[in-house]
C-alpha cells in the first residue's frame, strides 16, 4: 500500500517541486494538492491522507495554526522558507521541518524518517497483539485468552461470559466491573451495565445498539451519552 500524500502550499512552484520529489519515491503517491488551509481541511475530511506536506506561511491561516485545529491530523512534514518556527513546530509532533528550497536529499531523509516510524509502529502493534493475553479461570481450568481475540464480554450477575473469535465462549466467576478495570488501558468500552465491547471489532452501530461480529449489543441509557460521544469521534 502506498503512502497517500497531501501537499499544502500557496506557492505553485513549491508544489511542483514537491510533486517532483514525491514522484521519485515508489512508496509515495499524491492524493491532492491545494494552496490554503481551508481547502486542506475539506480534503482531509473526504480523503484518506497518511502524510501531509504543510507550508507554514499561508494567507488567512498559518500551517501551525491549522495543524493545531485538527483533532486527528495525519503525520506532517512542515515546508517553509522561515527558520523561526522550528521549535514551535516540533512541539506539535511533526515528522520533520524542511527549509525551502528543498533539495531531494533533504526531502528523502524526512520521508525515510516517516517510513521508519511507520514500520516501527506496525511491528509494535503486531507484537502487542501477539503478546497481550490474560489468564481466565473457568471451572478447574485456566484459559489463555488473547486480548485482541475478545469480541465482547457479557455480565451474568457474579459471572462473566467472554465471547471471542471462532465462537468461543468462556464463563468465569468474575464481576464485570473487575474485568473492566483490567481492560481499561486496552481497546474496550463499557456500553451497558451488562456489556463491554472490543471497539476494534465494531462492524456497525445505531443510537441504540452496536453490532459486534453480527451480534447486536444494546447501549444502556446511563452509558448512552459517553458511547455516542465516542462513536461520533470514532475513526
Amino acid at each position: 500500500m502506498k503512502v497517500k500524500c497531501l501537499v499544502v502550499d500557496d506557492e505553485p512552484l513549491a508544489i511542483k517541486l514537491l510533486e517532483k520529489h514525491i514522484s521519485k519515491i515508489d512508496a509515495l503517491e499524491i492524493v491532492a494538492t491545494c494552496n490554503n488551509a481551508i481547502k486542506a481541511f475539506e480534503i482531509l475530511n473526504t480523503q484518506e491522507v497518511d502524510l501531509m506536506f504543510l507550508d507554514i506561511k499561508m494567507p488567512n491561516l498559518t500551517g501551525i495554526d491549522f495543524l493545531k485545529t485538527l483533532k486527528n491530523p495525519p503525520k506532517t512534514i512542515f515546508t517553509t522558507a522561515y527558520r523561526d518556527y522550528a521549535i514551535e513546530s516540533y512541539d506539535l509532533g511533526v515528522i520533520d521541518y524542511l527549509l525551502k528550497p528543498i533539495t531531494f536529499e533533504r526531502f528523502f531523509k524526512a520521508v525515510e524518517r516517516f517510513l521508519s516510524d511507520q514500520k516501527t509502529a506496525v511491528i509494535e502493534k503486531k507484537e502487542k497483539e501477539v503478546d497481550d493475553f490474560m489468564l481466565v479461570k473457568s471451572g478447574n481450568k485456566h484459559h489463555k485468552v488473547i486480548i485482541n481475540d475478545i469480541l465482547f464480554i457479557e455480565s451474568l450477575k457474579d459471572y462473566i461470559k467472554i465471547h471471542t473469535i471462532n465462537n468461543k465462549r468462556i464463563v468465569s466467576k468474575y464481576r464485570i466491573s473487575e474485568i473492566e478495570q483490567e481492560l481499561k488501558d486496552a481497546s474496550f468500552l463499557r456500553v451497558h451495565r451488562s456489556y463491554i465491547i472490543n471497539i476494534d471489532k465494531i462492524s456497525a452501530f445505531t443510537v441504540n445498539d452496536i453490532e459486534v461480529n453480527s451480534t447486536e449489543i444494546p447501549i444502556g441509557a446511563s452509558y448512552k451519552e459517553k458511547v455516542i460521544s465516542f462513536l461520533n469521534n470514532w475513526k
